[in-house]
């Protein structure tokens, strides 16, 4: 057992005073790694505190470990970084902005470079983790939007002289998806015991267009106001909570459903009774051709 400890971890010395193995409290999270890879970027803020020769500089928290008052989370990318000097991030990546603040913190200006050219194009999009995909433009899409432009300006006259049937036909067709999260308690003594919950939020996801076109006024659009008409969006909700009216209003727009789904789990409501709480989620698919 001491030879295990004695080549795990070099003990430190006046020449050495770091061991080989450090723990480090960057934020509350507990990160442990090795000193050649804290000092492998020269003139980082990492290299500059593990290269000095004062150790007791440097802060510790209350087991010993060299403490960080950062971002404990994306310091694991700061510190993949460090490894082998190359950034690997999850898809859909929710704070560029603020790991490229890390790295300037941290004094590692090529991981900087790394961040800013991915801002400067998604601009606010990579930092709000709710934010729909933006649509991927091919190099045809500017085309095809001003065949569209045109077709619908082609279309007004034919509309206005052909009545109802005629504007029927002018319409786009589309999806639009909308969910719910409800929730029941049943009891033991029979099904018709249940007592529902009300819907507490109606989701839409679709296209802007169709969705206002659709819920109009009805559509609460403060999480996504700027977004495009052309663009899609998961994250509208309606002002109302009764499926009927968002069936009814779809109906009305010449949509109808072609899909739907539904999870549920299910959990005791109290430990003295087998009553049970069931939660769901549940999506409705709707077209028009």
């Amino acid at each position: 057992m001491a030879l295990a400890d004695n080549t795990g971890c070099a003990k430190p010395s006046e020449d050495f005073p770091f061991p080989d193995i450090i723990e480090l409290n960057v934020g509350g999270q507990v990160y442990i790694t090795r000193h050649p890879t804290l000092v492998s970027v020269p003139g980082s803020l990492l290299w500059e505190m593990f290269t000095q020769k004062n150790v007791r500089s440097l802060a510790r928290d209350s087991k010993g470990r060299f403490f960080v008052d950062r971002d404990g989370f994306l310091f694991r990318y700061i510190l993949d970084y460090m490894r082998d000097q190359q950034l690997v991030l999850p898809d859909h990546f929710p704070e560029r902005s603020r790991l490229q603040r890390e790295a300037e913190y941290f004094m590692l200006p090529e991981l900087v470079k790394m961040l800013a050219p991915k801002l400067s194009k998604q601009n606010s999009l990579g930092d709000d983790p709710c934010q729909s995909d933006p649509e991927e433009l091919s190099p045809n899409a500017d085309a095809t939007r001003n065949l569209v432009s045109a077709g619908a300006v082609a279309a007004g006259p034919v509309a206005a002289g052909a009545g109802g049937a005629a504007s029927t036909e002018g319409r786009r067709a589309g999806f639009i998806t909308i969910g719910y999260r409800g929730s029941y308690t049943l009891g033991r003594d029979s099904q018709t015991d249940a007592k529902f919950r009300r819907v507490a939020r109606i989701m839409v996801c679709g296209k802007t267009s169709l969705a206002k076109e659709v819920f109009g006024d009805t559509l609460n659009e403060s999480r996504d106001p700027d977004r495009p008409p052309e663009r899609y969006t998961s994250r509208y909700y309606l002002k109302f909570t009764f499926l009927e009216q968002a069936f009814d209003k779809l109906a009305d727009a010449g949509f109808h459903m072609v899909a739907c789904n539904s999870t549920g789990t299910c959990a005791f409501a109290h430990d003295q009774t087998d009553d049970r709480i069931w939660t769901s989620y549940t999506e409705y698919v709707f077209y028009r051709e």
